[in-house]
């Protein structure tokens, strides 16, 4: 299953621009999980020292923030997948990117350790993503208020950290 295969009522309206667009149509989901975890990883690393620290304005996450913050969305994101799979119903709220941002201190850790924890937790992911059926991958649940599919919600982990790669390119680099 390719990116091209979710329609748009399988996600919510804004994630469309936001992260869908950002996924490489040419791969399957589980191949994108597992290149873009790599891509990330090698960007990441060619990144200078003295910029992962670096907050292009007051109040604005570092680098390693945002990576920290990735790996939280990551995990939220294949918990819903993991809930919806299971044909739970519940509809489950958002989250509070900014309060798990204030309540984390990312800067005290080595871009090493956030890397192996994105490495680890993404590869966990590829596996629950591989051990799902297609029945599986095509149900849906509601969360943050929006109808969204298992599958969807696999795509939506690599659009997700390709958005922060822009960003990173964008304004910090």
């Amino acid at each position: 299953m390719k990116i091209s295969d979710i329609t748009p009522d399988e996600y919510a309206p804004y994630q469309e621009e936001a992260y869908i667009h950002l996924v490489n149509p040419e791969y399957s989901l589980t191949e994108e999980l597992e290149i873009s975890v790599h891509n990330l990883t090698h960007f990441v690393r060619e990144i200078p020292m003295d910029k992962y620290d670096y907050r292009y304005a007051e109040g604005k996450w570092t680098i390693k923030d945002i990576l920290q913050h990735v790996i939280d969305s990551e995990r939220i994101f294949a918990y819903r997948a993991l809930r919806f799979s299971r044909n739970d119903n519940t509809p489950l709220p958002g989250f509070d990117e900014n309060s798990f941002a204030a309540n984390t201190d990312a800067t005290k850790r080595s871009i090493n350790d956030l890397l192996t924890e994105m490495s680890a937790v993404r590869h966990a992911n590829i596996m629950m993503f591989k051990s799902f059926t297609q029945d599986e991958l095509l149900r849906k649940g509601t969360a943050s208020g929006y109808t969204v599919s298992v599958r969807a919600l696999g795509f939506l982990l690599i659009g997700h950290q390709n958005h922060h790669i822009k960003i990173f390119k964008e304004r910090y680099l």
